[in-house]
């Protein structure tokens, strides 16, 4: 049986993402914090005649993004394919438990920690889909001194840089990787719990479902339309370009290479 992990499955695109895949036949790891929110949609699943289990992953500490990745390497099963959905969204404050601006630490950093140490658990043609946004084009570049302070009242430009990380994540890691087959996909913009409702009021009429937001993160991760296609940028199932700052191929090598400092990780690791 094909094998999926989602993280963040319990609600919004996740949770279409995670039953979709689970009616496609795959067997579904749950990812997320609290076993108590995702528990249900694991029964719902098993209720349904699917397969699914419980993973626990907290983004905000990146010991226990390792301990995710390594309990499931201790499994033995190989991952197909691996959707990085799970994430904050404006209007938040703080740093993560290793000291890390929020959004940068858990939209970038607490993904590609689990994404690095699940390296071993990948096959050639495994796909790794990775929820962004087209907020990345506000993000001018990438401060690197402010990731580790607290983000602003608001905090959509910390919001649009981690958004912007991810881009830049997919396409580096598209560069380094061949074998595998990553892809950026931005849903829309969905209602969810991440938008503010003063946002969901005023953009009513533009508002996505959970449904159609998912549909590209879903369609790149199973369609046979984009599986030889890997590292770009995606919306409404087409190709899109991404803002020159996510093209920044000396930008993308320094994320790398930092978060690989940050996460006291190296490539033979």
């Amino acid at each position: 049986m094909s094998v999926a992990m989602v993280t963040g499955p319990n609600s919004g695109i996740g949770l279409v993402i995670a039953r979709s895949l689970a009616e496609r036949g795959y067997h579904l790891v749950a990812a997320g914090r609290s076993e108590t929110r995702i528990a249900p949609v694991v029964a719902e699943i098993k209720d349904s005649g699917g397969s699914a289990e419980f993973l626990h992953l907290d983004l905000a500490s990146l010991d226990s993004a390792k301990a995710a990745a390594v309990a499931f390497e201790k499994t033995g099963r190989t991952l197909d394919v691996l959707v990085n959905n799970a994430g904050i969204g404006v209007n938040r404050r703080g740093l993560t438990k290793d000291g890390f601006e929020v959004h940068f630490g858990i939209n970038h950093l607490g993904h590609f920690m689990l994404t690095h140490h699940l390296r071993h658990t990948f096959r050639p043609g495994t796909r790794i889909v990775q929820v962004a946004s087209s907020v990345h084009d506000r993000a001018p570049g990438i401060d690197f001194d402010l990731v580790r302070r607290k983000s602003s009242f608001a905090g959509l430009n910390e919001y649009a840089v981690s958004k912007l990380a991810n881009v830049l994540f997919v396409r580096e890691m598209a560069r380094r990787q061949p074998d595998w087959r990553l892809y950026a996909v931005h849903p829309g913009l969905v209602s969810t719990n991440l938008i503010p409702g003063v946002v969901r009021f005023f953009y009513r009429n533009r508002i996505l479902t959970p449904e159609q937001g998912a549909d590209t993160a879903l369609w790149c991760a199973t369609s046979d339309d984009v599986a030889d296609e890997s590292g770009n940028y995606y919306a409404k199932r087409e190709t899109r370009t991404p803002s020159p700052v996510a093209l920044d191929d000396d930008l993308a090598d320094e994320l790398w290479r930092r978060s690989e400092l940050w996460c006291g990780v190296t490539p033979q690791q």
